[in-house]
């Protein structure tokens, strides 16, 4: 049903439904070592609760598309990714619970280092300690002058070199080409509208990034920006409105914050490690119906390339699972929002396993949770914008269609 309203078949209930998803999850065999991450990692538990449950592979678009975080996550949801696709710059901003308006369009700041030519030599600033992250988000603050189209012009700091710009003025829009050509050796792009109606910013983002430039002159590394995602905001239909499930969300990066916080869920800020994630799932269990837990670095270890990294990531969560297990969900969900294998340094449009646990799932014959078994289990390969449905029908949540 994902092009009907399959929302008004959900019921209330007191089930408890877990996601636990492990971003970038997928690989592809790496002949060196023999096989996935997946296929390589020591992971007991996991596979223990495979052959419990039922089992498939997860397209987070459709086949052969490779996703953004944000498109990934929203059918994770069960929001169409992509008709609710919306640009980097209000996720970033919404991880870090920014005051928006409707007037808002938002981009992704990246600090880069220029050279005396202008040409791009760091892309990262150096990976900008988030000190001085603040430090020059503070300084551009005071010193940018707002254009006379604007009623404000907002810079706060996210983590390490990012942060994020609100251009807030009345009848804006946010269509627009990034300005960071993705390699160095490269001058920064100018900002170029991608509809007609985008067209009145277009000076607006230019002033800023000529202002910026010149404020940023005496830095030693983040002397310059590039800007990202850009995004008008927009308001979504809440995880409570369209699915009854009061929603936590538990995650260290402030992202996957934003993108809960943009469909009404509750997040826990200060969580820095996967042991805290897991503790506080226990703590917060008998609060909420509905649980967004958060892995990070089997996507990180993927992006730099780090098999054996990856490797450990997972076998760290598969000791976690016997007291996730305790806690008895309805329904257990894990997979990936997307594959991120090492041996590409990069998202890939490869499929994500995915296992399904719960009392009337009709379990199949998979016993090894990787990708190569996954093909073999009960869900089949499906986007993944089906399987908060599925999800709700495990959990006793979604009442019959038609007479």
């Amino acid at each position: 049903m994902k092009n009907r309203k399959f929302e008004e078949l959900v019921t209330s209930g007191n089930s408890k439904i877990v996601f636990l998803i492990m971003d970038g999850l997928g690989g592809v065999e790496n002949d060196e070592q023999s096989g996935t991450e997946l296929q390589v990692a020591q992971k007991p538990n996991l596979d223990g609760l495979a052959a419990k449950a039922i089992c498939g592979l997860l397209d987070p678009i459709s086949p052969g598309i490779t996703p953004g975080s944000g498109p990934a996550h929203f059918g994770l949801f069960g929001y169409d990714p992509v008709e609710y696709n919306i640009g980097r710059g209000v996720l970033e901003a919404a991880g870090i619970d920014f005051p928006f308006t409707d007037d808002d369009v938002v981009a992704r700041i990246n600090f880069c280092t220029v050279g005396s030519d202008g040409k791009i030599t760091d892309r990262r600033a150096g990976r900008l300690a988030t000190d001085d992250n603040i430090r020059v988000c503070e300084k551009l603050q005071k010193q940018i002058n707002k254009h006379a189209q604007l009623s404000d012009i907002l810079i706060r700091p996210v983590k390490e070199h990012r942060a994020v710009v609100a251009f807030r003025g009345k009848g804006l829009f946010g269509d627009l080409e990034d300005t960071d050509p993705q390699k160095t050796g490269e001058l920064p792009l100018a900002p170029k509208a991608l509809n007609e109606q985008s067209k009145s910013i277009v000076p607006i983002v230019a002033d800023f990034i000529q202002q910026a430039a010149a404020i940023l002159n005496d830095e030693p590394r983040a002397n310059m920006l590039l800007l990202r995602g850009f995004a008008k905001y927009r308001r979504f239909p809440t995880m409570l409105d369209r699915f009854k499930l009061k929603s936590l969300a538990i995650a260290t990066y402030p992202m996957y914050k934003g993108i809960a916080r943009l469909l009404g869920m509750d997040v826990l800020e200060g969580i820095t490690a996967i042991k805290d994630e897991f503790k506080a799932l226990e703590e917060n269990f008998s609060k909420y119906d509905f649980f967004f837990l958060h892995i990070k670095p089997t996507d990180s270890r993927g992006e730099d390339g780090d098999f054996a990294a990856k490797v450990k990531v997972i076998e760290e969560v598969d000791t976690f699972i016997p007291g996730l297990l305790k806690l008895n969900p309805d329904v257990l969900v894990v997979t990936g929002d997307h594959s991120t294998p090492a041996l590409l340094k990069s998202h890939s449009w490869h499929p994500v396993p995915v296992l399904l646990s719960s009392q009337f799932c009709r379990k199949d014959k998979v016993a090894i949770f990787d990708e190569l078994n996954c093909i073999t289990g009960g869900l089949g390969r499906m986007e993944s914008v089906y399987l908060m449905q599925v999800a709700l029908a495990n959990a006793d949540r979604l009442a019959k269609f038609g007479a």
